[in-house]
Parts: C-alpha cells; structure tokens; sequence
C-alpha cells in the first residue's frame, strides 16, 4: 500500500538542508521534488505549479543528489514544454553544465534512439520520417493497388484507423484478426500493405516514433537493459494525456531502477479522441502499488469562487481520483449566467459585458478570452466583434471566412455569379475531386486562347477540342452543376442555392464518411455557413441577393484582426484553451448537445465534464457563462436547452445577469423550452446508467413536465421539450441525444423517467 502523503513529508524534510531554490517551494512541492526513489504520482490540479515541480526536481537530482545529466529523462507532448523546462532547469541550476540531459517531445526522443538501434529490426539508421501528406500518399497507393476506392472509403478516413490502432499498439496482424464491418476490413488490408511499403521505402510515420521502440525493446532485450541502466530516472509531464504506446515504452525503460515520476491531472485529460488514455494516470497505483502520491491542490490562479464552481461540476465524475482545489486568493466575483434569445443576442452581450468591464475595471482587450465548443461557433462571434469594432483574433485556427472549406464554399458561389473569376474557377473544378489534372487544365487554357474564349466557355466546349471523352465526361459533369445553381440563383435564395450546392456535390457527406476529428469540425463549419446563409434569407426576404451576402463575406474576411497590436480578445475552442489562463473568460453555448457535445455514454459525457473544468479554470478573475435559447444549427432554428452543466455548479455562487442569485429563481413546471425557464437541474450521470425506475403509462404522463430526463429502448436518454394533449391522446416531444427530436403518443412510447 502507498504511504500516506503527510508521513511521507515529515520523514523527507529531516533529511539534509535544503538549498535555496527548494525553499521556493510549498510543501507539497517540496515533498514531490525531494521524494527521488521509488515510483511518483504527483496529481497538479489547475494553476499549481506543475512545470515547476518537473523542474525543480531535474535541478535537485543534478545539483544535490549528484545525478550526470545524461542519466535523466524527461518526456513531454511539446517542443515548447521542453524548452521552457530546458530554460527553467539552466536558470535553477545557474550556469551548471546540464549537458547530456535527454529532455523533449516522446516523438523526438524516441527518434533520435531509433537512429542508433533501428538497424537491428530491419531498418537502415537514415530512415525518413513522414509526415502527414506522405503518409496520405502512400495510404493512396496501397488502395489503388488493392482496388479500394477512394470514395467507398476516404483515405483521411483510413489514415485516422491506422493511428488509432498504432497509438493503441494494435499491429496489422492483430488488426486483421479483431472483428469488424465491412469499411474496417478493407482498412486491415490497406493497414498491412502500407506497413510493408514504409519498410520498402525505410520510413516511418509520425505514429511509428512510438511503436518502433516498443518493437525493438521486445525483440532485443539487451539495448532495452542498456536503455534502462541509462535512463535511471524517468520524468513524463502530462501524464494523463498519454496513449497506449507511450505508457508501454514508459513502462519498460523504467522498470530496472523504478523511478518513474509521473505529472498530471485526471481531471483534464480531454484528448480521448486522438488516443489519450486516462487508464493510464487512473490506474497508476495498481502498476506502481508501492508508489507515493502528492497531491497539488493549492491553486495560484484563480479566485475562490472560480475553485468552488470548477470543484462542484467535475466531483460529478465517477473515474476520478478525488481532490478540492484551493485558491491561493480571494473569493472574488460570483459566476454570471447570460442567457440570450439567440446566437447573435448571445454574440452581443459578450461584446457589452467587454465593452463594460473595459470601463469600469480598466481591463485592456487582451485580458479577456471567449471560448466555444466548436470552432463554427466562432462565425457569430467574429461577425459581431467585427461589427462593434473589437479586435480579436482566433488563437490555434484561422478565422471562420478563411478556413479551406469555407473558401471552397464560397469560391462555388462567387463563380454562379461571375463566370470570369477564373480564381474561383479554378480552386473548385476539382473540388471534390473529379479527376482534372494541372495538365488538363493547362491544355483547356491553350484551348481557350486559341478561341479567344473564357475559360469556362472553354469547358463548355470541351468537347470540340479533342480531349479524351473522360475529361469531357468530367467537365461536362461540372459545367452541369454550376449551370443549375446558377438557374436557381435567378429566383431562389441564397440559402437554397447554399443547400442545393450542397446536395449537388455532396462535399458536406464526404466530410462525414470521412469521420475524422478534422473532417467533422470541417463539416460543421459548412454547415454553421449554412445557418448564416438561412438566417441572411430569412432577414433579407425580398432585397438579399447572392451578390449581397458574397460581399458581406468580402467585408468579413478582409478585417484586420489587430495583428499589428497585442491588444486584442483571444477567441478559441476549448481545447485550444489548456495551458492558458485569462482574467476574464467567457465559456458560450452551454446547451444541451452543444456543450456537452452530442454526448450519451458515461465516459464520452464525464470527458466533457473534464473539458468544462478545463475551461472554468482558465479564468483568473471572472467567468461568464452564456446560453442561447435557440440556435441556429444546419439551416435550421433549434430550440435549445440550458447545459445540465451549469446545473451542477453550486447555485449559491452563480447569479443573472440582472444580479439575482440562480438558486432564487424558480423553474416553470410546463411549457417549452423558449417559453420562461425550465427545469434546469440535470443528473450528474448519463441517463442510461442512472437505473430508472419503470412505471406504468399514467404514472409516466403525470411526471412527464419541459425539462425532464426520460429514457426510450430505441432512442436512448432525451430531454422533454413539451406535453401536449391529455389521456389516450396525449403527445410528447422529446430531444434524444443521440437521435435528434422526436414527438410520441405517451401510452405508446414506453418511457422511463429518469428525473
């Protein structure tokens, strides 16, 4: 069994006089950095020094107990991380040779051991890494000679499984014999080939910087024990962020000597989707059972109330090991809630409480941050930044007018009404991919010279200009496309030409077949433009012509973001937000669906949890939270409901715009979610694992009420969002997680009340 933390101090502060950086420290700190031996958990929740904790350490091994460099390993997720480490430890130590000291990115130092021991296992030791676009390519090549199409499977589609299973360390063999559809089998196929091509072309891919290692210390026990000798003590930052293969190769280079020592926080780890295992830091006392914990809950960012509502939402979480941040500072301002009619009013009273706060506390624009779940929620955002004159800029992405897709979208609408923009002609004739090579288009150039005709007269008359019926074929295929939206544009609005544009090449499915991380946040975008196009239509019946809304986009992309100051509000997804810290910070879109994200398994709903306590803790000073009640989402106005989220944070600390305290006000028992308030509090689990209670059809309608939690066979948890009608003939409609709205006959449905 662990020692406890408190007896574990007391016996390490007798031991020796402490230099004069160690004083520097808390003593939970201390405790941490002093505690060389033996396997280490230090659990550093939000703003509690966590670098300075892997730092100090490093310098106290070289500096007092007489550790060589070069016998120190420190593994982190960033150059950036491991440079400021680096920088940190040369200031400690003042001048002291920290030569030798293996500290850097898992990838980068995984690299330069594979450059002296690859060769065993079949490599040459002047491999080539690939990157991404290579990796594609090569994936590419391996379909084509399979006779796998690309457009029954994505390539970005493949490249996302066969990282996946890396991370994991799934190799072919054991991918081929795991059982599954009909896409996944193929992928097996592709996964085997495009190994064997790596090794033809003695490459690795980014992904195989972890797995090769694991390989060659299985198969050559001898360099994994010179390996082990070498990296007497081992440091990982960010423990909780590690896959599958990182943990293994942690496991086998410390597993000699044993002084493994491990930072991080359970409660933010937020990247399951590109292979994060919480496992890892979850489960690291049964690997380690003989290993002290330290836990740094003494927080230097935040304010009091900030702790206590980040404290009260992720205690909601069940895979968790416990700990209460601490603030270092005073309680400070209670939590506002600003809710809002829409995404445009929600949009603007952030830009009021900013232009507020900037008179009454002095606040310059760069102490203030608005954070998003997605990044298509940027679009409202930015448009009214840009309307109110607030300098922005979007911190980890580009702005919504200048994303790839976006451009392609609107490249699509500017040549509908401008055959003559040979620009826009010629970023979209191939766009999705119809096979128009640059030498095809070279050659219908010539041919338009030669005529003196446009470009697109050109294309039209493809065929009396010798090209082979395939090219013709696709111009032909192409032309078509343009000449109907263009029809449509003469009398529909701009949403229907959006949507028909949409329909007729099929680049929003794509996006979705493909089922990446990327391709997903790609879609949304499009679909967020969409929405803007609807809502122009909508407000624009008689007067919003194509032309209209393209130069509201002109006007939009062209904004100077203020990047010739420093002084301006950082936008961004909350993802992009770990690691940073603000004054102010302003958490939008906390709905139902939204934030949480279309979640209904536990695990996926308490990694959302992790990502709002993330968030919350970013915020120094002040958090706003703000919620619309309808939003609109693909085309289309939604109704919306409050996140169960701010249900969880204790209501005593959270008040309205308006300064009541939100435990005083009371919930309608009736009524739509855009009529009053409804029910806001909201379990702490995922409905399908709360074990509702069954009951009989009339006990079900008379609990039935705006806001409840009930759960259907077919459909899973939802939220009601209305009653109507009474007896035999009485209706209920439902938001499902998972499958949108649904209306029911109560005496049919079959509903389980959850609360």
């Amino acid at each position: 069994m662990p020692m406890c933390r408190t007896a574990v101090f007391n016996q390490l502060t007798v031991q020796g006089v402490l230099t004069d950086f160690l004083r520097d420290l808390n003593d939970i700190q201390r405790g941490a950095v002093t505690a060389t031996e033996g396997p280490v958990m230090v659990l550093a929740g939000a703003g509690s020094g966590k670098t300075r904790v892997i730092t100090y350490r490093i310098a106290h091994l070289i500096r007092n107990n007489g550790i060589a460099p070069f016998n120190i390993l420190a593994l982190t997720f960033t150059n950036k991380a491991a440079g400021e480490m680096r920088h940190r430890i040369d200031s400690l130590l003042g001048g002291a040779s920290t030569s030798g000291l293996w500290i850097g990115t898992f990838h980068s130092v995984f690299a330069r051991l594979l450059r002296s021991h690859i060769h065993l296992i079949g490599y040459d030791r002047n491999f080539s890494i690939f990157d991404s676009d290579d990796s594609r390519s090569l994936i590419r090549q391996s379909m084509t000679e399979l006779g796998i199409s690309h457009d029954s499977l994505p390539v970005n589609a493949v490249q996302s499984i066969i990282s996946k299973a890396k991370n994991s360390f799934v190799l072919p063999s054991e991918f081929q014999s795991r059982i599954g559809d009909y896409n996944q089998q193929k992928a097996a196929k592709i996964y085997e080939l495009y190994t064997r091509k790596l090794r033809e072309n003695n490459a690795l891919d980014f992904d195989d910087l972890l797995i090769k290692p694991l390989e060659l210390f299985r198969a050559h026990e001898d360099v994994l024990g010179q390996l082990q000798e070498t990296f007497r003590y081992i440091l990982i930052d960010e423990y909780q962020d590690t896959n599958r293969a990182q943990y293994l190769a942690a496991k086998m280079l410390g597993q000699r000597h044993r002084n493994i020592f491990v930072v991080g926080d359970d409660a933010q780890s937020i990247y399951s989707w590109r292979g994060a295992d919480i496992s890892n830091i979850l489960n690291f006392q049964d690997d380690y059972q003989d290993a002290l914990t330290f836990k740094l809950v003494e927080n230097y960012r935040s304010t009091g109330t900030i702790l206590q509502a980040a404290n009260s939402v992720i205690r909601n979480n069940r895979r968790q090991i416990k700990k209460e941040l601490v603030s270092h500072r005073s309680a400070g301002e209670p939590v506002t809630l600003i809710e809002a009619y829409n995404e445009r009013q929600e949009a603007e009273k952030v830009v009021e409480h900013i232009r507020s706060m900037r008179m009454r506390n002095g606040h310059d624009f760069q102490n203030f941050a608005v954070f998003y779940r997605t990044n298509a929620q940027s679009r409202v955002l930015e448009d009214v930044m840009r309307q109110n004159r607030i300098p922005y800029r979007i911190f980890g992405s580009v702005s919504f007018y200048k994303r790839k897709e976006i451009k392609d979208a609107v490249a699509y609408l500017r040549f509908i009404l401008n055959e003559r923009d040979n620009e826009s002609l010629l970023r979209i004739i191939n766009f999705p991919p119809r096979k128009i090579g640059e030498l095809s288009i070279a050659r219908l150039k010539e041919f338009a010279d030669e005529r003196g005709v446009s470009l697109y007269d050109a294309i039209l008359n493809a065929a009396e200009g010798g090209f082979q019926q395939r090219l013709v074929n696709a111009l032909r295929g192409f032309s078509e496309v343009i000449e109907q939206l263009r029809q449509l544009a003469e009398y529909g609005s701009v949403y229907q030409v959006l949507s028909e544009l949409f329909s007729l090449t099929s680049i929003p499915a794509l996006l979705q077949a493909e089922n990446t991380a990327e391709s997903l946040a790609r879609y949304d975008n499009l679909q967020e433009l969409l929405s803007m196009a609807r809502d122009f239509s909508d407000h624009n019946p008689d007067s919003g012509s194509l032309g209209d809304f393209l130069e509201n986009i002109s006007l939009a992309s062209d904004y100077d973001e203020a990047r010739e100051s420093d002084n301006y509000v950082s936008l961004m997804t909350v993802h992009a937000s770990k690691g940073l810290e603000f004054p102010v910070v302003f958490i939008t879109g906390m709905e139902e669906r939204l934030f949480p994200l279309n979640t209904y398994e536990h695990d996926e709903l308490e990694e959302e949890r992790r990502l709002f306590y993330v968030a919350m803790t970013r915020a120094q000073e002040k958090i706003f939270l703000s919620w619309a009640r309808s939003r609109y989402q693909y085309g289309q106005p939604q109704q919306c409901l409050r996140s169960m989220f701010i249900g969880e944070i204790d209501a005593s600390i959270v008040r309205t715009e308006g300064g009541a305290l939100l435990s005083e006000r009371i919930p309608a028992s009736s009524g739509s979610a855009l009529h009053g308030t409804f029910q806001q509090r909201m379990p702490s689990v995922s409905p399908a694992e709360a074990a509702p209670v069954r009951l009989e059809s009339r006990a079900v309608a008379k609990g039935l009420r705006a806001g409840a939690m009930v759960h259907h066979a077919l459909f899973g948890p939802g939220t009601v969002l209305d009653v109507q009608g009474s007896g035999s003939a009485q209706k209920v409609k439902i938001r499902f997680r998972s499958a949108g709205d649904k209306t029911l006959m109560v005496q049919y449905a079959n509903l389980k009340i959850v609360s």
